[in-house]
């Protein structure tokens, strides 16, 4: 009995010990404390995934040009798996940019979206946003069009939705 209850004080630690190791940016904490909150409230589990990342940060590393800028990206290694969430620094220059941004990247990674919903259709998960304000605006209808479309729960559910239309990331 001994042994299994030091065993799993073990995994335990190693477990607490590895959780420690993702590297959050604290302008982007807020953000992911308000996403994590809202897949509480879907019941869409994050704990795992969460803890399989590196670090959610800013970075300086993004394409930017006066033509196209990326915004935000998930980070993958050698064998495809995604290790990080990263956020341009430019989208700091407005809070709801951010925000959007944010989403919609944490969405990609914790909500399984692989493609996006759109070209530029005005939701969180369209490929370009011509207005980040329209959204921002819109919040509260456009977090449930989040949710409710999020293919991890298609998946939970066994459900597809139809009308969901896909373009690749």
């Amino acid at each position: 009995m001994r042994k299994i209850i030091l065993l799993a004080a073990l995994l335990i630690m190693a477990v607490c010990a590895h959780a420690q190791n993702v590297q959050i940016d604290g302008r982007l904490q807020p953000l992911l404390n308000q996403f994590l909150d809202i897949c509480k409230e879907y019941n869409v589990d994050y704990h795992d995934k969460l803890f399989r990342l590196e670090s959610i940060d800013i970075v300086s590393t993004l394409t930017t040009s006066e033509h196209a800028s990326t915004l935000g990206m998930l980070r993958r290694d050698e064998n495809g798996e995604v290790v990080a969430i990263d956020i341009s620094w430019m989208a700091q220059l407005d809070e709801e940019i951010l925000k959007i941004v944010a989403f919609h990247e944490f969405a990609h990674y914790f909500l399984e979206y692989a493609k996006h919903t759109c070209d530029d259709c005005g939701e969180i998960m369209s490929v370009v946003n011509t207005s980040y304000f329209d959204i921002a605006r819109d919040w509260e209808n456009q977090v449930k069009i989040l949710f409710n479309n999020a293919p991890v729960l298609d998946e939970r559910y066994g459900t597809v939705v139809a009308s969901r239309k896909y373009q690749y990331e």
